[in-house]
Parts: structure tokens; sequence; C-alpha cells
């Protein structure tokens, strides 16, 4: 892929190499990945590859995280409805939550708030946690290949996956947004995956319940399931390239018809 050119989002050109190649030195500092050349329906092509966002998708863990993101903010003063946590929090990264928090409460109040967070959330996922309705199904029924890619860390994928069971059917295919540049929406993780996985970002969908993903998997050329099962309004999955769904037993299917 060397000599491949994407768009950078400040309009420098970066190599894709360079911040998606495997044993990268620096995931971290390198530049956002934006791709010259976004979603377009003449440029797709047969699927290779699905790529499933965890929370939401996998595991039935974003009720979980808006209530208690929505605890929180009632706790620390900065008071929150379930809907605006889905418009504010779900599907982003957790530094960028943090960066949200700490903007409105300062610096020390989002310290306490995502050390809160994690500790609250783990509790909860321990109580009951499980897979997304129909996604065992799902899973068993798909013949082409698949990875993760989610905005949590790997610590938390391994615990939520490894809850619900299903970390074992993606082991060693699990990417996270601490490995890129920018969370979503930036594509650079699901630019990442892709790459991993040796596959062109036209070969490859998305499967994501929130609209930041919807639009990573757009910008990085990518075809999108959204799934509008949880917690995110259909209406705000739409978009070109982009099949809303409500029922992941539907999955298989719905992939099938667009190879």
């Amino acid at each position: 892929m060397a000599g491949d050119f994407v768009t950078g989002q400040d309009g420098d050109v970066v190599a894709a190499e360079s911040c998606a190649a495997p044993g990268a030195p620096d995931q971290a500092g390198c530049p956002v990945v934006w791709p010259g050349r976004p979603y377009a329906a003449e440029m797709i092509k047969p699927i290779e590859l699905v790529i499933f966002d965890c929370d939401g998708v996998l595991v039935d863990s974003e009720r979980i995280a808006a209530r208690v993101q929505v605890a929180l903010g009632a706790e620390l003063g900065w008071p929150l409805t379930e809907s605006e946590v889905v418009d504010r929090f779900i599907g982003r990264s957790h530094a960028a939550i943090r960066e949200q928090v700490a903007a409105r409460l300062g610096e020390d109040t989002a310290a306490v708030w995502s050390a809160r967070f994690e500790d609250l959330h783990r509790e909860a996922v321990d109580a009951g946690l499980t897979p997304v309705d129909g996604l065992p199904e799902a899973l068993d029924a798909l013949t082409l290949p698949t990875c993760v890619a989610s905005s949590g860390s790997h610590g938390k994928m391994r615990h939520t996956l490894g809850r619900t069971g299903l970390y074992e059917r993606f082991a060693g295919r699990i990417y996270s947004a601490t490995e890129v540049a920018r969370g979503k929406p930036a594509p650079d993780l699901f630019l990442y995956a892709a790459r991993q996985a040796g596959v062109d970002p036209a070969a490859c969908v998305v499967v994501e319940d929130s609209r930041p993903g919807v639009d990573a998997a757009r910008a990085a050329g990518m075809r999108a399931f959204g799934y509008a099962g949880g917690l995110t309004p259909a209406e705000r999955l739409e978009g070109p390239g982009t099949v809303v769904f409500h029922d992941m037993r539907e999955l298989p299917a719905l992939i099938a018809e667009q190879r």
C-alpha cells in the first residue's frame, strides 16, 4: 500500500501506512487520516470483512453506560437526560467524553468523573451484562471474516466480551480507538482495522449503533449497517451507504443482499 495517500483533516497529505501500519511506534501521535474518497456507491467492492462496533452492537452495554453517565451528571453538577447522553457521549471515546466534561466542569471534576465511571460501569456490567438480543445467532449465520473496532479500551472490551462469552470469537481481531490518532467520527479506527485485515476499505462493511460510528464508516469509504434496536433513534443512523435495521437476526440476510 506504499504510495497510497489520503487527505489529512487539516488539508495535509499523509501516507495511510504511517498511521495504520502494524507496529507503528506512536499511533497516538499520528495525524488524523481522513480519506480522500468518502463513501461513493460506484467505488464499492464485494464484501470481504464485517467490522463490528462493541458497545450496543455486540454487548448490550450502552443502556448501562447511559444510566451511569446520567447518575454521574446528577452527582457532579451536570444534569443530563438519557437522550442528551446519547447525543453527546454514545459512540465516542473515553478521552473525547472526558474532554467534554472538562470543558463543562473543569479538569479536576473530569478526572473524578472518569474514575467513577470506570468503577460504576464495571459493577453494573458484572451485575447483568448480556449480548445484544439476536447477536449470537447472527454471528453463527455469518460466513464472512469479522473483527471488532470500538471506541472502548482493550481492557474494557476484554471485560465486556469476556463476561458475555464473546471474546474468543474475536480474539486477535479486536481494535481500539486507543491505537489510532482520533476516535469516531474520524475514520481512523475503521481504516486501521481494514489495514490489519489486509482488506480494501471499499470491501468492508461496518455494524454500528451510533451516529459518530456510522459517520466514521462513511468517512472511511465503507458501507454501514446502523442497528436501531438500542438507544440511538433510527433517523440518527440514516445516510448514504447505510442500511438501518432493528433486529440483529436480520443482519446476515441484509449483508448477503449487499454482496
